[in-house]
């Protein structure tokens, strides 16, 4: 009987850890249960790293979480949407670009907030953005010499 409550406190045991563990790893990647925000869009020509579930931030801060990116067949551009937690208002003047978080990090939504005195509602599009930056295009034409800011400081 003792070696059949010992296994039981075990499973239990193991049992609660493995909650635990699924609860944190839910907190961590942003797919919790409390997402309370409204959602903004945005239309980007290259949403190149961006996914669903990717940070939005401000001032290096997390408010939000992309919740969809999806492609206009009209303009061929991406379109994502992503919520920003409520409390906080966006100038209606703002800017969205696609910042990365270095070398080998990965990319994020940045807002970049306007001076307006009017703030985005539920549902606006923000139109001022700025789309992701190849890093291997970058290289290549560093690489194939084709920099006229290089070529300018030169002169």
């Amino acid at each position: 009987m003792s070696e059949n409550t010992t296994e039981t406190l075990v499973g239990g045991a193991v049992l609660a850890a493995a909650i635990g563990f699924l609860f944190y790893a839910g907190q961590a990647t942003g797919y919790s249960a409390s997402s309370a925000g409204y959602p903004l869009t945005a239309s980007f020509r290259s949403l190149e790293g961006v996914s669903v579930g990717t940070d939005v931030r401000l001032a290096g801060v997390k408010i939000g979480t992309v919740t969809d990116v999806d492609l206009d067949p009209a303009t061929y551009r991406a379109t994502a949407e992503f919520t920003v937690s409520s409390g906080i208002e966006i100038p209606d003047d703002s800017a969205v670009s696609i910042s990365s978080e270095g070398l080998l990090g990965g990319n994020f939504v940045e807002i970049m907030p306007g001076g307006s005195p009017f703030y985005l509602a539920a549902g606006d599009e923000i139109e001022f953005t700025q789309g992701a930056v190849s890093l291997i295009s970058l290289l290549m034409k560093f690489v194939a010499g084709d920099g006229s800011a290089a070529d300018a400081a030169a002169n």
